[in-house]
């Protein structure tokens, strides 16, 4: 058998013929209309009134939190991150001066731990909370937000692993006040490199625009920038090189932008496909450690198949051997990680611990056949019960 891979490229030959005929029109390249067309196709199947097309998910989480800052969201400068993330779910939090505060983890789903989230939200009464639904896995969306309403938490969705997956008929990344996506190779669809900030709320949707290229205002509508000309007495000349908020430049392109329009259209599918894959791991693999919980009003459009384990590394080390990509549960834990370290100190909590002890992921992609799951659940398998 072929070696199995985590992902296979979402960019088929027809998107990029699809791609090359576009090219001839020798259309813009740099971020214009087709970007404006992507960031409306995109908010419309999320379900969201705004999306802002960027370079990366990462990014994307950086333009939220410092939308939140300068936009005088912010009530102090804490901020929650779980123990089980992306290592730039935490970096921004630190880069932009913040104070993070590490949550642990559940071994429900392997988001944020919940009774551990009110007690921090009780003793430090943060501002907001970097909410992580990891590898596509459907969190208890009624319960955090009942729990950010009552300590009036901001609510920020990382969904970069969980594009399509849905909480009571309801897509994640609807929750939080701002969500971020990634459309990176890797992730459930591809722009080569990319990601998207998507909001209800409008004066944040002009902030995000507007710290995406440089702080300037000639991205947004013209009803706002006229207001911002007045308030700040600068004329339509000089406004073209006049920065409102302290900016990046983390734009996305409309090559990019072009390649994501088919995406789109075949989200949905696979993630009808992810989700039969992933229930038949949950059917195949004979795990009583553990296993991810599962209810039957949601929608696991996932990202890989998670396994935690004691045996995890002889069984990595089997499931490697036999030709079959396999990686730690993300960034294990977040207090152990040099970055974080080097600056606050080693933090050890007790599921994390375990979860990055003995956790790994497998592989789950929309061309993974019957056949590799059931290859791969075999190794699994017989590594648990040796």
């Amino acid at each position: 058998m072929d070696r199995i891979h985590l992902v296979k490229d979402t960019i088929d030959n027809n998107d990029i013929d699809r791609l090359v005929d576009w090219l001839k029109t020798y259309p813009r390249l740099t971020k214009g209309p087709v970007t404006l067309e992507l960031e409306d196709k995109f908010s419309k199947w999320l379900g969201r009134k705004y999306s802002v097309f960027c370079n990366s998910g990462s990014s994307a989480n950086l333009l939220m939190l410092s939308a939140l800052q300068q936009g005088g969201y912010l009530k102090n400068n804490k901020v929650v991150v779980p123990s089980v993330a992306w290592s730039t779910d935490l970096a921004p939090v630190m880069q932009l001066g913040l104070e993070p505060i590490i949550c642990d983890s559940n071994k429900r789903d392997l988001s944020a731990d919940l009774i551990h989230l009110e007690k921090i939200f009780q003793d430090e009464s943060p501002s907001a909370l970097m909410f992580v639904s990891v590898l596509g896995l459907v969190p208890e969306m009624e319960k955090v937000m009942n729990l950010c309403e009552k300590y009036d938490v901001i609510l920020l969705e990382d969904t970069c692993e969980s594009m399509g997956s849905e909480y009571r008929d309801r897509k994640l990344g609807t929750f939080g006040k701002m969500s971020s996506f990634s459309t990176f190779f890797g992730h459930h669809i591809s722009t080569i490199e990319g990601g998207f900030v998507s909001t209800d709320d409008k004066d944040l949707y002009d902030i995000l625009v507007s710290i995406r290229a440089h702080g300037w205002g000639r991205d947004l509508d013209i009803e706002k920038q006229m207001e911002l000309q007045q308030d700040w007495d600068v004329s339509t000349f000089n406004s073209l090189y006049t920065f409102y908020y302290q900016g990046f430049n983390v734009r996305a392109t409309d090559l990019q932008a072009y390649i994501g329009l088919t995406q789109i259209d075949k989200l949905d599918d696979w993630g009808i496909r992810r989700e039969y894959n992933y229930m038949t791991y949950q059917k195949l693999i004979k795990n009583n450690y553990w296993k991810p919980a599962d209810e039957l009003n949601d929608f696991t459009s996932n990202f890989a198949y998670p396994v935690i384990h004691p045996n995890r590394d002889k069984i990595v080390e089997k499931l490697e051997a036999n030709g079959v990509d396999v990686r730690p549960m993300i960034c294990g834990s977040m207090g152990t990680q040099p970055f974080y370290v080097k600056k606050y100190g080693r933090l050890e909590l007790p599921n994390v611990r375990e979860i990055d002890e003995y956790g790994f992921y497998a592989p789950n992609n929309p061309h993974i056949t019957d056949n590799e799951i059931v290859y791969i659940s075999d190794i699994i398998n017989d590594e648990i019960n040796d």
